[in-house]
């Protein structure tokens, strides 16, 4: 009888990515994914350190795992990811129902961490930087995702050093993953089903990767993608504004499978507050990407993150962000006031007084969730292109997302997942746009 695991993934898509490899790589010694966390023989936490209270998150969420096996035999219990990799052995100090503590670059090791504990029942913690070795391992195994829209990790770290930022801790460095090995990944995505990939990084567009006297930019995947047939789109995230590059820009010119969409973190519109943050950016520099790309593909939007109330700014600050939203008319954006993570330069600066912090908040969000309703209002009565990604359970109804990653639910026929469709749009909120199929004879076969 085969031993079950379960994993629960917190935070970012790449997160999401590694969670799915890992189910493939402890498969390699008797364990089965499993839905069900009750039935877990070997339960996961794939945790992320970029929100507020991250640390206690994981250990409110193994609270919950104990108070559940409490009658029950306790399965193996790991903390993996950026949580697991900051925290290391202090994690199984305080916490002795943790057994293995693995960080991101330490996955290949998991196995015969498992595989160690079961044998000797010593706990283990794994949180070298051994990127290399992780990627050797995993190119190894095939990746089996059969979702409609999949991720695919090409890039991983950082060597910006935002101020207020971990991953530079918990990621490590820079690392590029050879471009043939990221080609024959995709092409077994597609395989299996997938008809949009989005290439992630913690910083996407800095990915180089370099083989005699060759180098490959993101700008090089995106048009060897275009070329596989059964490929309906090409997503990419995250962006550093200062790697979005002349070749990348152009892609949006050349390119029929890259969505006129780009995910592109300013964090702030105030010049002062960028460099306190240590961004390398400017605002003056990240509006003439914007002027360049919307002159490459009028069709672009464009969706950010905003940090609000970092030490030092100011009432002017926070207004020029504010100035900078009305200019671009982000169509979807994430807004977080700055909460400072152990370990970064940013963690001992003072704080700005709370209720003006929750007040900035509020107006940002404000002004950003117009703009979105705003287009979403747009979209009504109007015709769009939906990627069809499942059936709603236990609906007559199916879930897909327009080239802007708006959500769509609508009325639909069977066996339409990974085409895409017409959909008449009828109704809008702020997140989401609701309509019902048309015109059958456009359908595009997957």
């Amino acid at each position: 009888m085969s031993k079950k695991v379960f994993i629960k993934t917190f935070g970012c898509q790449m997160n999401e990515y590694d969670s799915n490899r890992i189910y493939e790589s402890v498969s390699k010694i008797g364990y089965e994914k499993t839905e069900k966390f009750e039935d877990a023989n070997c339960y996961i936490v794939n945790t992320c350190h970029i929100r507020d209270k991250a640390k206690e998150k994981v250990y409110h969420e193994i609270g919950r795992v104990k108070k559940n096996f409490k009658s029950k035999k306790k399965p193996v219990v790991i903390v993996a990811g950026c949580v697991a990799q900051a925290e290391n052995k202090e994690m199984i100090k305080r916490e002795p129902y943790i057994d293995i503590v693995i960080g991101p670059q330490s996955y290949h090791k998991i196995n015969d961490s498992i595989l160690n504990y079961t044998k000797n029942k010593e706990k283990e913690e794994q949180t070298d930087f051994d990127t290399m070795s992780k990627f050797n391992y995993f190119d190894k195994i095939r990746n089996n995702n059969s979702k409609v829209s999949a991720f695919l990790t090409i890039q991983e770290g950082c060597d910006k050093f935002c101020k207020f930022c971990v991953v530079p801790y918990t990621r490590g460095p820079e690392y590029s993953r050879p471009f043939n090995v990221i080609l024959e990944e995709a092409k077994q995505l597609i395989d299996n089903g997938s008809r949009e990939i989005t290439l992630l990084g913690q910083n996407v567009n800095a990915y180089c990767y370099k083989e005699k006297k060759k180098s490959f930019k993101l700008s090089d995947l995106i048009m060897a993608l275009e070329n596989i047939p059964k490929l309906k789109r090409i997503r990419y995230t995250t962006s550093h504004p200062i790697d979005m590059t002349e070749d990348l820009i152009k892609c949006y010119e050349s390119s029929k499978k890259l969505v006129p969409f780009i995910h592109l973190p300013v964090q702030s519109g105030s010049n002062k507050v960028l460099k306190l943050m240590n961004r390398k950016h400017t605002v003056e520099h990240y509006l003439s990407v914007f002027e360049k790309l919307k002159k490459a593909n009028s069709k672009i939007e464009f969706s950010s993150d905003f940090i609000v109330a970092y030490p030092g700014e100011t009432d002017e600050d926070f207004n020029s962000t504010i100035e900078l939203v009305k200019k671009i008319n982000f169509i979807n954006s994430y807004s977080f006031i700055f909460s400072p993570r152990p370990g970064t330069p940013a963690s001992h600066l003072k704080l700005i007084d709370n209720n003006i912090a929750k007040e900035r908040l509020k107006l940002i969000q404000n002004e950003l969730f117009k703009h979105q309703n705003k287009k979403n209002k747009i979209m009504e009565n109007k015709i769009v292109d939906v990627l069809v990604e499942n059936k709603i359970k236990n609906q007559n109804k199916y879930f897909g997302r327009t080239e802007y990653m708006t959500a769509v639910i609508f009325d639909g026929e069977n066996n339409i997942e990974g085409k895409i469709v017409p959909v008449l749009i009828t109704s809008s909120n702020q997140n989401n746009l609701f309509g019902e199929i048309k015109l059958k004879k456009r359908i595009k076969a997957a």
